[in-house]
């Protein structure tokens, strides 16, 4: 009985182990490397649109609940939430640019060139920019969203964005390092995947982390940080007085601070956690040459 052949779509269903990802990374990298402009850029818009989404979840999740459970459950619950972004990218098929760092996977097996790696990085970038700052405005258009909860979710969006403009250069560079770590984790993991369960069981744990631990993401800021200085801009005064704020009390919270204060930095760091602190590292392990 112990010889008995296993059936072909039972083992299917293994996961596949870490040289067999490697592998299935480069395969992706090269797919997505390839891709022509528009279907990249079309793609990409579609992801800053998903990660937009999760991070407004995580956003209503937050209001009027951190100071009325303890403080970790609420930082969980809300990066639970933010997770819906991520599978969303991975299950409905988009390109998101922190995940694309593992791309350095192919190029360092000579599968793709430079040229292409930065092709994909500079449109999925610039895609997934304008699909966030388009859920941010429509969100803020549709006046629900900076009224709800009495405006406490306004208040909420205001405040999430001033503590990211905030952090001085080095700070931001190292919180996008350790987030871009996760998050490239996360993709990576999905690598192993057979089945979409597995695909979003993959996600949750490391999304989830991050978010908790305040750590920063290039994308998801590209909607956190826009969505408040259109809530600064358009509210009107009844939502200020709802809050007990004016706009002058978000003086720091401007369109430059958002770039040069936040977006640039926590890029920078983004890169080397997703590229270098994985991708590379990973590369180096499965995928190099080894010496005979």
């Amino acid at each position: 009985m112990d010889n008995q052949p296993v059936h072909p779509a039972a083992a299917t269903l293994d996961a596949l182990l870490p040289q067999e990802m490697a592998r299935r990374a480069e395969e992706i990298g090269v797919k997505k490397a390839n891709l022509d402009a528009l279907s990249m850029f079309v793609l990409a818009i579609l992801a800053g649109a998903f990660i937009a989404q999760g991070a407004l979840f995580a956003t209503t999740v937050w209001t009027d609940t951190l100071g009325k459970i303890p403080w970790g459950l609420g930082r969980v619950v809300g990066g639970l939430a933010f997770t819906l972004g991520l599978v969303l990218v991975v299950v409905g098929g988009a390109e998101l640019f922190t995940g694309n760092n593992l791309l350095i996977m192919a190029w360092a097996s000579r599968k793709v060139t430079t040229a292409k790696v930065l092709r994909n990085w500079v449109i999925v970038y610039f895609g997934n920019l304008i699909g966030s700052l388009g859920t941010a405005l429509i969100v803020v258009l549709s006046e629900r969203f900076v009224f709800m909860a009495g405006g406490s979710i306004g208040l909420t969006a205001l405040n999430i964005a001033t503590s990211k403009v905030h952090l001085g250069f080095i700070q931001a560079v190292m919180l996008g390092t350790l987030c871009n770590g996760l998050v490239c984790l996360a993709v990576w993991m999905t690598y192993s995947a057979r089945t979409t369960v597995d695909r979003i069981a993959a996600i949750i744990l490391p999304i989830s982390a991050f978010v908790a631990a305040g750590f920063e993401h290039s994308i998801a800021n590209m909607y956190f940080i826009p969505v408040a200085l259109f809530v600064k801009a358009r509210a009107p005064e009844v939502f200020w007085q709802s809050v007990g704020k004016t706009a002058a009390d978000y003086a720091d919270l401007t369109w430059s601070s958002f770039v040069f204060k936040n977006l640039i930095p926590v890029t920078l760091g983004n890169i080397i956690g997703g590229a270098v602190l994985v991708g590379a590292v990973y590369w180096v392990v499965y995928l190099r040459k080894q010496p005979r």
